[in-house]
């Protein structure tokens, strides 16, 4: 049983989103880019409350902006979507989890050491260029149940 409902196009626009955030970081940095996307979807929890399809996730604004950085600057995001990155979408949306990622809503690039924590979120890893965080205990358990 897959963790999410998923569609053709769920995948295809995910896969962009992993490759335009995380190209560069190989297919386990990929995948831990959207296993973010997933857990946004799963959450329902402070930012991330009602979200229910994957575009709702990726297309998120807020404060007036889009939440993901390839979605407001363009780069690959806009890039068909390659069957490489299709495969680890699908991987993401069935099965696959992994710190630091596993739990994590958060990630970003501080191009410097990792703070420990971002917006008051605790640090759980950092792999490669980017920084994970996972939300407070006990401010959203649907981050870490299920």
């Amino acid at each position: 049983m897959p963790r999410v409902k998923y569609t053709d196009k769920d995948v295809s626009l995910m896969a962009r989103m992993m490759r335009a955030e995380a190209e560069g970081e190989g297919r386990l940095g990929m995948l831990m880019v959207g296993n973010v996307i997933v857990n946004r979807l799963k959450a329902n929890c402070l930012d991330f409350r009602n979200l229910r399809t994957v575009p709702q996730v990726i297309y998120q604004v807020q404060g007036g902006n889009y939440s993901f950085e390839a979605v407001q600057k363009g780069n690959v995001f806009y890039n068909r979507a390659r069957s490489v990155e299709k495969r680890l979408a699908k991987q993401n949306l069935d099965y696959w989890r992994q710190h630091p990622s596993k739990h994590s809503l958060w990630y970003f690039n501080p191009y410097a050491a990792c703070p420990p924590t971002w917006y008051d979120q605790p640090i759980a890893g950092q792999f490669k260029k980017h920084c994970y965080y996972e939300p407070q205990p006990n401010t959203c358990e649907g981050a870490y149940i299920w």
